[in-house]
């Protein structure tokens, strides 16, 4: 298990934290996101696709597109975060391709964060609605681009020749919606609980049982402090944790 207390101070500069979807990133991370914000680091969203397919209501894609960029911008606010970033992608169309990738290396190389945080590429078979398709060409577009694409000058050489933006070696990867087996970090996110469930009610387009989704997100934050031992009634949001460039990482191996 990773200690992850280390990470909130001054080891961390930057946060860039994609989700395929507006509200992905609500569900798996908001609490950590309002915590590293708390702490005085910045913290950035991209979103790869629209969310166009997304919701309850008989309405057209384009005005539910912008529904839910206006939702996840009001979200972010919520946990501190100022900047959002769209990739503009299709929902339920998104693919971990070179036109995706180039985008994700351009962004992550224009920020230059200590922390990447993605959707995890590895289907979750205890609860198979954890991967979308999206989620897992999310996970996918995100880890492929950090290594190598992002540190390598030799990839998308349009990106350093003509938008000058030099290659960048990624610190730490954290991956949400992991399976279990996986997950070998917890944040205690109790006193950011609130502010995570603020972001979730930002999402109105998306709850047709508001209370139902309460629930169910405080069921998956407390079973997450259980299983990372903290004391009785703690919250906690879960994460793979990878270091990509330690001080012992050799490139290649």
């Amino acid at each position: 298990m990773i200690d992850t207390t280390e990470f909130f101070g001054e080891k961390t500069k930057r946060v860039l934290a994609f989700g395929a979807h507006p509200d992905d990133l609500d569900f798996g991370a908001a609490g950590t996101i309002a915590a590293f914000t708390a702490a005085g680091i910045e913290v950035q969203y991209c979103i790869m696709t629209d969310g166009d397919a997304g919701g309850f209501d008989d309405r057209d894609p384009q005005e539910t597109a912008a529904l839910r960029h206006a939702e996840q911008k009001q979200a972010a606010e919520k946990v501190g975060v100022k900047t959002v970033h769209f990739l503009g992608e299709r929902d339920g169309f998104l693919e971990a391709n070179h036109e995706v990738m180039r985008k994700v290396v351009r962004l992550i190389r224009q920020v230059q964060p200590t922390i990447v945080m993605a959707m995890h590429p590895e289907r979750n078979w205890d609860r198979i609605q954890r991967s979308h398709p999206d989620h897992l060409a999310c996970g996918e577009a995100v880890t492929r681009a950090i290594y190598p694409a992002v540190e390598n000058p030799f990839a998308y050489p349009e990106l350093l020749h003509e938008e000058e933006l030099e290659a960048y070696k990624v610190p730490w990867l954290w991956l949400y919606g992991a399976p279990k087996e996986r997950e070998n970090g917890f944040v205690d996110i109790t006193d950011f609980f609130d502010k995570k469930m603020d972001a979730l009610r930002a999402h109105f387009t998306q709850h047709p049982d508001v209370a139902a989704m309460e629930r169910f997100v405080l069921q998956q934050c407390t079973a997450n402090g259980q299983r990372a031992q903290y004391d009785e009634q703690r919250l906690a949001e879960a994460f793979h944790l990878v270091a990509v460039n330690a001080d012992d990482t050799i490139a290649g191996f």
